[in-house]
């Protein structure tokens, strides 16, 4: 379906209708001869609040060496506590601080060494409580997830509403499911076996649906007293206040101990009809596994909740997988980060040990503890500064040493410019992407963030401002050492609405944006990028930027000025450097002034336009 501004709309209740009603059908019949086994035979019982994680427990192992299994759960509601339920210590991407606390989670479902399971939610609303991992997929294959939804009972996300405001006084009103405490005149948040001091804080308005970067501390430098239950009342300086009546704030601990839900090292992993109204840490985690297919998953508060958050990070995130991966018909609403973002990782190179092994070292304080080589993978060798391949090789054998390096056998011989200080990155488990049919919405960051080798498709999807670029695809071996580049992408019939806002003008809805930092002689990182059939509705970013990019075809999209947008676009729409083979051509607009490339650092002669091209 080509989506536009006229019927996005429609789409959007036509895809809340699949999420909300699509999943009350009769659940599947199990083949005969397969094992169906009844979560309540173990003792759960739907919508008694009584503690069901270990009949989860009990259950799940009586799966265990069936064929063709189905775990059947009873509807209603059960509830989960971390007492009796699954215990793993786990180290996950983007996910692990980096200090001496224990890395062991609670987990709802787990599954490791598994194969062809099939959990039947039945429609069951699964309330998590304390800080749990709603399901671990482990070391298991053919497994499908469906007609379930998770939530939480206390939310690690607190929300308030500005009920009133001047430059002296505040009136917050606080969400049923935050909890609270006024002692001593100081206001403190906890939950089940939790409190935070620490406020990352980011605004909702309901008046324009966007949300934005803000701060609690006027709150806490002010003195506080209760008026009500859940209630309070502030006198302190608000003058320098960003928020206004009837704005929502939402703030956490952004301390990263936990994740939604974990899939690792397992392959043909499917979720259909999946609700996630709230995830702790990084949302669900897809690392080193192979085959993911999310159709018709929601990371979207219930309806009756009054929540504006679903998401403490991400929404899907995806590091160092292979095969397929799949994204349908999904949605992602009221986030704090990301929806969707596909990477690989850079190890740094700290040692040559000789010819033929070398010492490699993770790099970010929130990725490490985890295998991310095997034998038999191919590998490059990359130049940080350049994000240049720099030679080629195979692992023969590849060991975690301790929770922050590996030792690598190689099938020859180092090159010789490969030494310490370049990076490594695993060309195998490199996924190939489809993202379809889904809204991406309320998140004041990215939407899709896709660095990936192998072939990628996003199409007919609303990115709905989105406060960064709508997609950016990046690739670095300095900040985050999310790998790799790009070399097959299509964004077609898409449809992008008042995107990039919070960091006008330089926050383009699309952004090829990778991070080198040196030019080499052969600079270009990204390569074969075709984005049409889109319709952009503008707000105040301009359309795309791309460095580094050797052949980019932008032809046939929709340019349109959004409502209350557009004042800041007498820039140049296009910023185009070091690019070359680029296609700007038979795009339509509105705008009333006339739509520029600027290019930089590109031969001009490689960019074929019909539009005016400045430069420097």
């Amino acid at each position: 379906m080509r989506i536009n501004k006229k019927n996005s709309r429609c789409f959007v209740m036509l895809y809340t209708c699949i999420l909300t009603i699509g999943t009350l059908g009769n659940a599947q019949t199990a083949v005969p001869g397969d094992a169906v086994i009844d979560l309540a035979g173990y003792g759960a019982r739907p919508n008694s609040f009584e503690n069901a994680a270990p009949a989860v427990v009990k259950a799940l192992e009586a799966c265990r060496g069936k064929t063709n299994a189905t775990l059947r759960l009873p509807g209603g509601r059960i509830d989960l506590w971390p007492d009796g339920a699954f215990k793993r210590e786990l180290y996950v991407s983007n996910d692990t601080e980096s200090d001496s606390l224990s890395k062991v989670k609670h987990i709802g479902f787990l599954l490791d060494g598994m194969a062809g399971l099939t959990i039947e939610g039945n429609n069951t609303l699964v309330v998590l409580h304390g800080k749990m991992v709603s399901f671990a997929f482990i070391n298991s294959r053919d497994v499908t997830l469906r007609n379930i939804a998770f939530d939480y009972e206390r939310p690690t996300m607190s929300e308030v509403r500005v009920a009133s405001v001047n430059d002296s006084a505040a009136v917050l009103a606080v969400h049923p499911d935050s909890r609270y405490q006024v002692r001593d005149g100081r206001l403190v948040f906890y939950g089940e076996g939790w409190k935070t001091n620490r406020f990352h804080t980011i605004r909702f308005s309901p008046a324009t649906s966007a949300m934005y970067y803000s701060s609690f501390q006027p709150f806490l430098k002010a003195a506080v007293k209760e008026t009500a239950p859940f209630q309070l009342a502030f006198s302190g300086d608000f003058r320098k206040r960003d928020f206004s009546k009837d704005d929502v704030l939402t703030f956490r601990d952004p301390y990263r101990d936990n994740c939604g839900g974990f899939i690792w090292l397992s392959k043909n992993i499917r979720l259909e009809g999946v609700q996630m109204h709230y995830m702790h840490g990084l949302g669900i985690v897809s690392q080193f596994s192979e085959n993911i297919s999310f159709r018709r998953v929601s990371v979207k508060p219930r309806e009756d909740s009054g929540r504006i958050i679903a998401a403490f990070a991400d929404a899907f995130h995806f590091s160092g997988c292979k095969g397929t991966i799949l994204i349908d018909s999904c949605v992602a609403s009221g986030l704090h980060d990301d929806p969707v973002n596909v990477h690989g990782t850079h190890l740094k190179i700290t040692e040559k040990i000789d010819d033929r092994h070398v010492k490699l070292q993770f790099m970010h304080h929130q990725t490490y503890g985890f295998a991310a080589f095997f034998a038999g993978d191919s590998i490059a060798f990359i130049d940080p500064g350049t994000l240049q391949e720099m030679g080629y090789a195979r692992i023969r054998k590849a060991v975690l040493v301790n929770k922050k390096e590996m030792v690598a056998e190689l099938d020859r011989p180092v090159p010789g410019a490969a030494g310490p200080g370049l990076c490594i990155e695993n060309l195998t488990w490199t996924p190939s992407v489809e993202i379809r049919n889904s809204l991406f919405e309320r998140t004041n960051t990215r939407g899709v963030l896709i660095t990936t080798r192998r072939k990628v498709v996003i199409e007919n999807n609303v990115f709905r401002r989105t406060g960064m670029h709508a997609i950016l695809i990046a690739d670095d071996a300095a900040s985050w050492y999310e790998s790799g580049p790009v070399r097959d992408v299509t964004i077609r019939n898409n449809t992008f609405e008042s995107c990039g806002y919070n960091q006008a003008p330089g926050s383009y809805v699309i952004a090829l944006l990778p991070e080198n930092h040196q030019r080499a002689p052969v600079y270009y990182v990204h390569r074969n990028i075709t984005i049409t059939g889109n319709t952009f509705d503008l707000m105040d970013a301009p359309v795309l930027i791309a460095k580094s990019v050797a052949g980019l075809v932008f032809n046939a999209n929709r340019i349109k000025r959004g409502a209350g947008g557009g004042a800041l676009l007498k820039q140049p729409a296009f910023e185009l450097r070091d690019c070359k083979n680029i296609s700007i051509k038979k795009n339509t607009t509105d705008l009333p002034w006339p739509v520029q490339v600027h290019i930089t650092a590109t031969d001009r002669k490689t960019v074929q336009t019909d539009l005016h091209i400045t430069t420097p």
